[in-house]
C-alpha cells in the first residue's frame, strides 16, 4: 500500500469526484489498511471506449497507485442484447464473437491507463457466470426485483 494516511488517500480519491457514497465507509475501509477491490463493468457494444470511460479508468488508476486492485468486467454476454441504455432506439444485437472482438479493443485501450500487474488488475467476462444460466434460474433471479428496478 502507498504510504499515505487514510485521510490523505481519501482526499486524493475525492479529487474530481462529485460525491463518494458512502464516504465514511470508504474511509473506514482505508483505515483497515487492506487492499480494496474496485470494479468497473462495460458492455463492448462498440469497438472503442469513449471519453467517459477514461474518467473512470483514471480514478481506478488512482486506486491502483494506492495499492488497491481493480477488476474490469467486460459485459460480453450482456453486450449481445442490444439494450437502449438511455438512447431513443435499441442498439442492434451483436454476436458473442462481435462483443469479444470489441472487448479485446477495450482491454487494449484500458491498458493504456490501468496497470495490469496481476496483484493490481483482474479481467473478467460476464459470460463466465451468465452464459450457463438456465431459464429457470433467470426466472428465479427476476423474481427478486421489481420491473421498475430492472428498468433503472
Amino acid at each position: 500500500m502507498a504510504s499515505l494516511s487514510p485521510e490523505a488517500a481519501l482526499a486524493l480519491l475525492k479529487r474530481g469526484a462529485e460525491e463518494i457514497l458512502p464516504e465514511e465507509e470508504l474511509l473506514e475501509k482505508l483505515k483497515e489498511g487492506r487492499p480494496l477491490t474496485v470494479k468497473l463493468g462495460a458492455d463492448p457494444t462498440r469497438p472503442d471506449l469513449h471519453l467517459g470511460h477514461a474518467v473512470v479508468l483514471r480514478k481506478m488508476r488512482q486506486f491502483q497507485e494506492l495499492g488497491h486492485r481493480v477488476v474490469l468486467i467486460i459485459g460480453d454476454f450482456t453486450g449481445m442484447i442490444g439494450d437502449p441504455s438511455g438512447r431513443s432506439k435499441t442498439r442492434p444485437p451483436l454476436t458473442l464473437e462481435e462483443t469479444r472482438e470489441n472487448a479485446r479493443s477495450y482491454v487494449e485501450q484500458a491498458g493504456k491507463i490501468l496497470r495490469q500487474e496481476p496483484h493490481l488488475f483482474e479481467l473478467r467476462y460476464n459470460s463466465e457466470w451468465l452464459e450457463g444460466l438456465t431459464f429457470k434460474e433467470v426466472i428465479r433471479l427476476t423474481s427478486l426485483m421489481t420491473v421498475a428496478q430492472m428498468l433503472e
